[in-house]
Parts: C-alpha cells; sequence; structure tokens
C-alpha cells in the first residue's frame, strides 16, 4: 500500500520516485525484497527507519561529500503531496536532480555474502586478492571497494572488478568514486563502532551536479547495509544482524527457490520491524518516533 494516490513516475523495489521538475521526491515505502523479489508482506515503520537513519548519516558524512537532500520537512512539500502529509512525515526527502553513475558502489570492511562464496572459490572479491586463510565474516586487512552494475528490478546485479568499472564510468570517475566509497566507510564504522555496531559492508550511490560529484539515495540502511552487534562478532560463522538478512535467513530455512516467495509469518514481520528501529536508536542515540 503506497499511501498515496499519486502514480509514481519511476519506482524501485522499496522507493516511490515523484519527478517534480527541478527536484526528485523520493518515499521510502514499508515494502521488503530478498532474493530480487519484492514480498507481498510490507515491515511496519521500515521506510520512515530507512529515511530517518539515511538523514543522519547524510548530516554526518557532509563534511566528506556533499549530498542531494534539498529537506525532509512536511512544510517544504508540493501542494499536490500536502493532502497526504501525515503519511508522508518521516518517509520523504526533497532531493537535487543528479545524473547518476550507473554503479553501486559497494565497501566491504568484512567477509560475507558473495564476497565469501567468491573468496572460497578463487580466494579473490571482485577480482582483488586476499590473504588466504580467512573465514566466514573475518575482518579483512582493509576495506576494498567491490563495484556492481544496476540491474533493473527482477534481475541481477554483476560483480565487476576495478578496471572494468573505469570501462564503464571512465578511469578518473571510477578512482574518485573508489577513494570516496572507502573513506565515507570508514568515516561511519568508525561511529557505529562506538556505537556498539559493526558495519559489515555496504553500498552508495553517486551522481553528478554542477560538475560536482555527490552522494545521494539511501545512505548506510538496513537495506543497504549488513549491521552486526559488535558485542556477539565472531568469526567463523554467520553472524546476528539488524538488517534484512534475518528475512533472507528465514526465506533459505523455507523455501526452496522456486515459484513465488512464501508470506512471512507475523511473528518474522514484527521481530524484521524491531530489528530496523533498534539499528536506527543504537546508532543515532534517539528514541525512535513511531
Amino acid at each position: 500500500m503506497s499511501g498515496i494516490d499519486i502514480k509514481p513516475d519511476a519506482q524501485g523495489k522499496v522507493r516511490d520516485l515523484y519527478d517534480l521538475g527541478d527536484k526528485l521526491l523520493l518515499v521510502a515505502t514499508d515494502r521488503i525484497s530478498a532474493f530480487d523479489y519484492i514480498l507481498k508482506d510490507e515491515i511496519p515503520h521500515k521506510g520512515a527507519v530507512l529515511t530517518q537513519l539515511s538523514l543522519f548519516w547524510l548530516d554526518l558524512l557532509s563534511d566528506v561529500v556533499d549530498n542531494h537532500l534539498i529537506s525532509a520537512d512536511v512544510a517544504d512539500l508540493p501542494d499536490q503531496f500536502k493532502p497526504y502529509e501525515d503519511y508522508l512525515n518521516g518517509r520523504f526527502m526533497l532531493v537535487k536532480k543528479a545524473d547518476m553513475f550507473p554503479i553501486e558502489c559497494i565497501v566491504r570492511g568484512y567477509l560475507a555474502g558473495s564476497g565469501l562464496k567468491e573468496y572460497q572459490a578463487s580466494g579473490t572479491v571482485c577480482g582483488i586478492k586476499l590473504p588466504e586463510g580467512l573465514v566466514n565474516s573475518s575482518k579483512l586487512p582493509e576495506p576494498i571497494f567491490t563495484p556492481s552494475t544496476k540491474a533493473a528490478i527482477g534481475d541481477h546485479d554483476e560483480n565487476i572488478d576495478f578496471d572494468r568499472c573505469a570501462e564503464i564510468i571512465g578511469r578518473d570517475n571510477a578512482t574518485a568514486l573508489r577513494d570516496l566509497t572507502i573513506k565515507l566507510y570508514t568515516t561511519a564504522a568508525d561511529h557505529a563502532a562506538a556505537h556498539g555496531i559493526i558495519i559489515a559492508d555496504t553500498k552508495f550511490e553517486f551522481g553528478v551536479l554542477d560538475g560536482k560529484i555527490i552522494l545521494a539515495d539511501e545512505v548506510l540502511t538496513p537495506d543497504s547495509s549488513r549491521f552486526w552487534p559488535g558485542d556477539q562478532y565472531e568469526p567463523g560463522k554467520s553472524q546476528p544482524s539488524f538488517d534484512k538478512q534475518f528475512v533472507r535467513d528465514w526465506l533459505n530455512a523455507n523455501w526452496d527457490r522456486t515459484g513465488e516467495p512464501p508470506r512471512l509469518p507475523q511473528d518474522i514481520i514484527e521481530k524484521t520491524s524491531e530489528k530496523y528501529v533498534s539499528a536506527y536508536e543504537q546508532i543515532t542515540g534517539r528514541k525512535f518516533e513511531f
């Protein structure tokens, strides 16, 4: 349920986008995706958590790179969206339009997910040779930039190496995005660690506005990152998480990946919502306002 009777100009797995001419309205819904499917069940408060956490990080990281944010205040909503301000409050951002790079800028500080699978097969992640003897959830010697292509809904993103990234967007741009991605990650990871959370990996998206690279889209949310509780970290196994890995794990245990995904049980829906809220509160030190 979108909560708005105005048809979006574009729709992602989670976000609805409205083109306002000189700017965009991004609305984070409560939809959740897994394994390239948008699940039938929504996660209460999820869209608001994604937006509020992104706003927190955009502010914290503004000294590292400029971003696309104009406002998240309902007073600045265009007139046609005013009737929906109760729904939109806390889950929208008015943002500047940018010429977006067709690259997901992924950075990994720990070995997990597709990176772990590639390492186990070849000792590399996106073509980067890593030391021998690493295990599931090992901390890497240093964060690595492992970009991917952006896929349409229903398709898989493709992990690529730095040279392929440079072919797509140019070597100077690829170098700039790599350096920015790692700087943003290390800054955010230091903050999160001080609040008891490990950011195992995350992805950023960048665009160009007035000749400058800016940070855009969601930033360091449970949808775009792996968040692990620092006090439970134990290399050699999968970690408990604050992110949607919880839903992926339930699906892996209850679905053979053929046909449509099953509906989520109510307790899984509620627990997932609690995990999103907990991530927000622990990272920001603020109480989440429902």
